[in-house]
């Protein structure tokens, strides 16, 4: 894997380091919503939110696309799928206690 990969990787996973944000994403990741809804899910200011709202999109883990006045935010399959591959090499290079276990008999 390249270093720009991993660098994506890192940017992803401190972007839902915060309650909030994993919290944002796991609801974008059900149906697209205008910040508006979000906003209303949560007991944070508008302000607030969009400092969370930012670190998520300057990451591209949310797609965000004006109408009207209105911005609706979604999550970028792209990023989602990037997260998945990341979690499975890990579990496939990883040791479990229990073959740490078995190795040493």
């Amino acid at each position: 894997m390249q270093q720009t990969w991993y660098q994506e990787c890192v940017a992803l996973f401190k972007a839902l380091s915060d309650e909030t944000r994993l919290r944002i994403v796991e609801m974008l990741c059900r149906e697209e919503m205008c910040g508006c809804h979000i906003l209303k899910a949560f007991q944070i200011t508008q302000p607030t939110l969009s400092y969370h709202m930012k670190i998520l999109t300057d990451c591209s883990l949310l797609l965000a696309r004006r109408e009207g006045t209105l911005v609706q935010y979604r999550v970028n399959p792209e990023k989602i799928s990037m997260i998945q591959e990341f979690c499975r090499e890990l579990s496939s290079v990883c040791r479990t206690p229990h073959d740490i276990e078995r190795s040493s008999l």
